[in-house]
């Protein structure tokens, strides 16, 4: 069966996110009642729905089609590992899929 395009972003979040959506939507999208709701600041709140975001993009985007690379990408964007790791991560990935062995 084949993937819908909304099952793509949707099935490559985590708990964590989807526990942060509610709380966002119950809170009718209000960053301060959210961030007295994690007794954290507003920049903190903004920053997680940022990297959220930039997570759901990533998991959108339909030129991303292997698997691997979208969540090796979603990692990267939810702030779960820096540009160089990820870079390298990447690189040697695509490397192996294109049978070069540099």
């Amino acid at each position: 069966m084949a993937e819908s395009p909304h099952q793509r972003w949707i099935q490559g979040l985590e708990e964590e996110d989807w526990a942060f959506l509610k709380r966002f939507v119950l809170a009718s999208g209000s960053l301060k009642e959210l961030a007295t709701a994690y007794d954290v600041s507003y920049p903190t709140v903004r920053l997680r729905l940022d990297r959220l975001i930039q997570k759901i993009r990533i998991l959108d985007d339909v030129r991303t089609e292997d698997p691997f690379e979208r969540l090796l990408r979603a990692q990267f964007g939810d702030g779960r590992m820096d540009a160089s790791t990820f870079r390298q991560l990447l690189d040697a990935y695509q490397n192996q899929k294109n049978g070069s062995t540099s």
